[in-house]
């Protein structure tokens, strides 16, 4: 079926409103006399004329104020502004639809705790019916049945093509809420935005005692950290599952790609940013879901997730690449990591000297600012893209470290990439071997569902070009050394 998104309306056509409240993004950081950087994904800005003074103002929070409307759009679109509208959008106009299968235990929690909301439940072709009926009708939930079990994406779809309110809030029947209307009107509050297509929480792991359950509490697949702004590919938040997600029904089109059965959420989410629309991770808004009742279907869960994305790969070509970096960042790790640093360090230091050549006219402290792009964009990228190469590649790094001449270099790299896991949570001793068995169920997804479709771009790196070129790593000037 054909999987048609609306064009978003143009930027430059709604500007964010006069008197709204907005707060410049915490890591948003300002570079020399009119540089701004930061960003989903990062960029460098140069802010003209009096426009530092007005994003300045917005640090910590601040009003918009007259003439500053497109300014404040051009930074909201840019993940570097974020718009904190007040609630002004009722609960009856959101549909909540709730799909499921042969979970009827689940179903009467989950809308017991929604109680008093528009209710949908599309039971998607269980065996045992009469239970998932039963439970529906109860909670006085509307209830659609697929004769045959489709999918979630099919399931979310004829959930949607039964209902009519604006918003449409996809709720999974494992989720948990404390309290749905709260969570419900903190989401809404963003839909203020003509722009803002989809809206999610944060997805914690749930409650429980089990080590496998104290693992998912922090490291839950669906969880997408702490860091709030727009969810764009390759971003810090390139995507967010459909577990409990908010979508305004005008964006939604034709809805979820029904072929998917897993990662039509991250398919959706891209297909609307393609489209213009913005798409927002609040994680101060929390929500918890269940991890799997058992090591089995942990284990295919993660080995599932591997799998989707060779299906999203053929869609969405590159975004599905492990990791993402220029010729001369790789090389400069790989120097590093075959006990050649100093290697690296020339690499480091030509990408410097050349960043701040270009800069010297229009910078105040070329040096600086020169030092700090550069150290961002190379010397941060060894952890990420460790930690993505032990991700999909882990069982092949250790077979490597196998062979004596590599296995130190192997060793290390397996090591940097599994603790980076942990950058910015506590290690915990049990956690060690439940995150090299996950890594390892999703590598063998990612390999197995490249195999059965044929399509290897989500095992490939995404190598990009660079300005930097040879002459300038060996300290060469123009023209020296024949003929290019």
């Amino acid at each position: 079926m054909s999987q048609l998104l609306p064009v978003a309306p143009l930027p430059v056509d709604v500007p964010i409103r006069m008197g709204t409240r907005v707060v410049l993004d915490e890591q948003a950081k300002f570079l020399d006399r009119d540089l701004l950087c930061g960003g989903s994904p990062w960029r460098l800005l140069r802010l003209p004329g009096g426009s530092k003074i007005v994003a300045e103002r917005w640090v910590g929070g601040g009003d918009v104020r007259a003439g500053e409307e497109r300014f404040a759009r051009t930074l909201v679109q840019q993940g570097l502004l974020h718009p904190l509208f007040r609630n002004e959008v009722s609960v009856d106009d959101v549909d909540v639809i709730v799909p499921v299968y042969d979970d009827a235990a689940s179903l009467t929690t989950v809308l017991t705790s929604l109680a008093g909301l528009h209710l949908t439940v599309v039971d998607d072709g269980s065996r045992d019916a009469l239970s998932i009926e039963r439970a529906a009708r109860s909670r006085r939930a509307n209830l659609i049945r697929l004769e045959e079990n489709a999918g979630p994406a099919a399931a979310r779809n004829a959930g949607v093509r039964a209902t009519v309110r604006p918003f449409i809030w996809f709720i999974d029947v494992d989720v948990e809420l404390d309290s749905p209307v709260d969570v419900l009107s903190r989401l809404l509050a963003h839909m203020d935005d003509p722009l803002e297509s989809a809206v999610a929480p944060r997805v914690r792991g749930g409650a429980g005692t089990s080590v496998r359950d104290r693992f998912e509490q922090r490291f839950s697949p669906l969880d997408m950290g702490p860091r709030n702004g727009l969810v764009v590919p390759g971003g810090a938040v390139p995507y967010v599952p459909s577990a409990c997600l908010l979508v305004r029904r005008a964006s939604l089109g034709s809805g979820f790609d029904e072929r998917l059965r897993v990662g039509e959420d991250v398919d959706l989410v891209w297909r609307l940013h393609d489209q213009g629309w913005l798409v927002r991770y609040v994680p101060d808004v929390v929500v918890t879901h269940r991890a799997r009742d058992n090591w089995i279907d942990w284990w295919r869960q993660r080995v599932r997730y591997g799998e989707s994305a060779s299906a999203l790969s053929k869609r969405h070509g590159t975004r599905l690449a492990p990791f993402r970096a220029d010729a001369w960042t790789i090389a400069t790790w790989v120097t590093a990591l075959v006990g050649k640093p100093m290697v690296g360090l020339r690499i480091i230091d030509a990408a410097r000297d050349q960043l701040r050549n270009r800069m010297l006219e229009t910078t105040d402290n070329a040096d600086k600012v020169a030092g700090e792009l550069v150290g961002r964009g190379m010397v941060r990228a060894g952890g990420p893209m460790a930690r993505a190469a032990v991700r999909t590649f882990g069982l092949v790094i250790l077979l490597g470290a196998v062979h004596p001449k590599v296995r130190r270099r192997a060793l290390v790299l397996f090591a940097v990439g599994t603790a980076w896991r942990w950058r910015a949570t506590r290690l915990h001793v049990a956690d060690i071997p439940i995150a090299l068995v996950d890594d390892a169920a999703y590598g063998v997804g990612v390999v197995r569902g490249a195999i059965r479709s044929r399509t290897f771009g989500a095992l490939k790196p995404n190598i990009t070009k660079s300005t930097l070129g040879l002459r300038n790593v060996l300290g060469l000037k123009p023209g020296a050394g024949g003929a290019a």
